[in-house]
C-alpha cells in the first residue's frame, strides 16, 4: 500500500514557498509522499525544497503581468492547469491538498475542490491574499499564520502561526538584555521593497539622539544596492558604529543581539522577531494593496510588545523621539521582549502538521 500523499500547491515568492517548504519536510519525515505543485516561475525557487518533494509545473497565470493578448489567455492557461492537476488526481489521488497562495497554486486547488478531496490554504498575512480569498469558502480549514487574520463573514480560521526557518528557531526566546549605558544593537531591515526609507530616515535619526544614547549605538543596516554607499558614508561621517549590506546571511544571530528591531512588518520577519522575541518599530509598507503589513503587527502591536508606525509618521524628529524614549526604558524594553515572546509561534509546522492529519483521518472515514 502506498504511503498518503500531500499535494501542496504554491507560488513563487518566499512568502508562499518558503512556509510550505517547511510543511514538505515534516510530512516527510511523517513518511508522506509530498508533491508540489506550482507554475514555471515557482519552480525556480524550489531549490530549497527536499529532493523527495516532487515539482509538477501546471499551467496557470496572473492579470497582473503582461499586455492585453497575454491577459486574455489567462483563463485558458488556468483552465488547462486546472485539466492537468485533476487527471493527475484522479490517477494518484492526495489525502490532502494544502494551498498557501499565489495564482499558481489555482489549480490544483481548484481540480482538489472538483474532486471533493479534503483541502485546507495557510495564509501568512493579516489578510488574506486574492487566491486564499478565492477559495476561503471552498476549504474544509484555514489556517492562519498572523492572528487575528481578517476572513469573510461567517469563516473560522485556526492559528497555527507562520513556520520560521530551523536558524531562527535555535534562538527561539532567547535571553534579553535591555537597553543600559553600555553597547546597544540595532537591526535595521527593509525588504526588497521598502529600504529606501530606512535609509532616508533612521541614519539621521539615529545622529540626532542624545549623546549618552547615541554613544552606546551599534547598527546592522540592510540598505538597497543603490542606497549602500550613502548610507555608510553617512554613518562613517557621524562616527557611528555601523555595518551596512544588501543582505545579512545571520539575520537571526544579528536579532538575538539586538535590543530593538526597526523594519518592514512582512509576515515572516514578524514571526521571526516574535519567536526570537525582540522588541520592535514596524514601519508598514503603505502601498501594500491590502494594507496586509498593518495586520500582520497588529497583535504584537496591541499587546505591547512593539509599536507601529506610519510611513506618514516615520520622519527623522518623531523616530529620534521614539527611538529616545525606548532605550531609555529598561523595564518597559524588557517587558517588550516578554510580550514579543509570548506572541511567537515556534511550533507552527507542527501545528500546521497536525491539521493536514486530521483532514486526511476525516476523509477517510
Amino acid at each position: 500500500m502506498k504511503e498518503p500523499l500531500l499535494i501542496i500547491a504554491a507560488g513563487g515568492t518566499g512568502g508562499h514557498m518558503f512556509p510550505a517548504q517547511a510543511l514538505a519536510e515534516a510530512m516527510l519525515a511523517k513518511g508522506w509522499r509530498v508533491r508540489l505543485s506550482t507554475d514555471a516561475r515557482g519552480a525556480r525557487y524550489t531549490g530549497g525544497f527536499p529532493d523527495a518533494v516532487e515539482v509538477n509545473v501546471v499551467g496557470s497565470a496572473t492579470f497582473a503581468r503582461g499586455g492585453v493578448f497575454q491577459k486574455l489567455l489567462v483563463p485558458f492557461r488556468i483552465l488547462g492547469g486546472i485539466g492537468a492537476a485533476k487527471w493527475r488526481m484522479f490517477r494518484d489521488r492526495p489525502a490532502v491538498v494544502v494551498g498557501f497562495g499565489g495564482y499558481p497554486a489555482i489549480p490544483a486547488m481548484a481540480a482538489a475542490w472538483a474532486l471533493r478531496i479534503p483541502r485546507m490554504i495557510h495564509e501568512q498575512n493579516g489578510v488574506l491574499g486574492r487566491v486564499n480569498q478565492l477559495f476561503a469558502k471552498r476549504v474544509h480549514r484555514i489556517a492562519c499564520g498572523t492572528w487575528p487574520t481578517e476572513l469573510p463573514g461567517g469563516l473560522e480560521g485556526t492559528h497555527t502561526g507562520n513556520p520560521v526557518r530551523a536558524a531562527v528557531l535555535e534562538h527561539a526566546g532567547s535571553p534579553y538584555i535591555a537597553p543600559g549605558d553600555y553597547p546597544m544593537s540595532l537591526l535595521v531591515l527593509g525588504g526588497s521593497q521598502g529600504a529606501r526609507i530606512m535609509s532616508d530616515i533612521v541614519p539621521p535619526a539615529i545622529a540626532a539622539l542624545p549623546e549618552h544614547i547615541r554613544r552606546n549605538i551599534r547598527v546592522s543596516h540592510q540598505a538597497r544596492a543603490e542606497d549602500l554607499e550613502r548610507v555608510q558614508d553617512y554613518y562613517a561621517a557621524e562616527l557611528i558604529t555601523a555595518d551596512v549590506q544588501t543582505f545579512f546571511d545571520d539575520v537571526p544571530r544579528r536579532m538575538v543581539d539586538a535590543q530593538l528591531v526597526i523594519s518592514r512588518s512582512g509576515a515572516s520577519t514578524v514571526a521571526d522577531v516574535s519567536v526570537v522575541g525582540r522588541p520592535a518599530i514596524w514601519v508598514p509598507l503603505a502601498s501594500a494593496i491590502r494594507d496586509e503589513q498593518t495586520a500582520n503587527a497588529r497583535q504584537l502591536v496591541e499587546a505591547g510588545g512593539a509599536v507601529v508606525m506610519t510611513e506618514a509618521e516615520f520622519e527623522v524628529g518623531p523616530l529620534t523621539q521614539r527611538l529616545t524614549d525606548l532605550l531609555s526604558d529598561e523595564a518597559g524594553m524588557l517587558k517588550m521582549s516578554q510580550i514579543a515572546t509570548s506572541c511567537g509561534v515556534p511550533d507552527a509546522t507542527e501545528r500546521l502538521v497536525d491539521l493536514v492529519e486530521d483532514l486526511a483521518e476525516a476523509g477517510t472515514k
